[in-house]
């Protein structure tokens, strides 16, 4: 299980597991499962001092890259229920998850 802002991801061999905080939810997103087969990429950006960072699971679903505003929250970072943000205080979280989700996605579909 990894810990970024607002949310946890469990990562299991065929898929991740989004779970949001009560915060987050009253806010407008919601938990969510992802199939790793489903994933085309995984963009992301490194948490820095002033701004966040976020792994962002990147399927079919989504209308391209997500953008920091929008009027439609699934196209953000902060509502793309397929997205988790870390923070500049865990971006060893960032680095860790993805590690692993880039591996497991790998060994989903070795010709990748």
């Amino acid at each position: 299980m990894f810990k970024g802002y607002m949310a946890t991801v469990t990562l299991r061999e065929d898929r991740v597991d989004f779970k949001r905080s009560l915060v987050a939810r009253l806010g407008g997103n919601r938990s969510s499962t992802v199939l790793l087969g489903d994933v085309l990429k995984i963009p992301r950006r490194e948490p820095t001092r002033q701004v966040n960072g976020h792994i962002h699971l990147l399927t079919a679903q989504d209308d391209g890259l997500l953008r920091a505003a929008s009027m439609s929250p699934e196209k953000t970072v902060a509502g793309n229920p397929r997205a988790i943000m870390f923070t500049w205080q865990q971006r060893q979280g960032h680095a860790d998850f993805f590690a692993a989700v880039e591996q497991a996605w790998q060994r989903c579909d070795p010709s990748r």
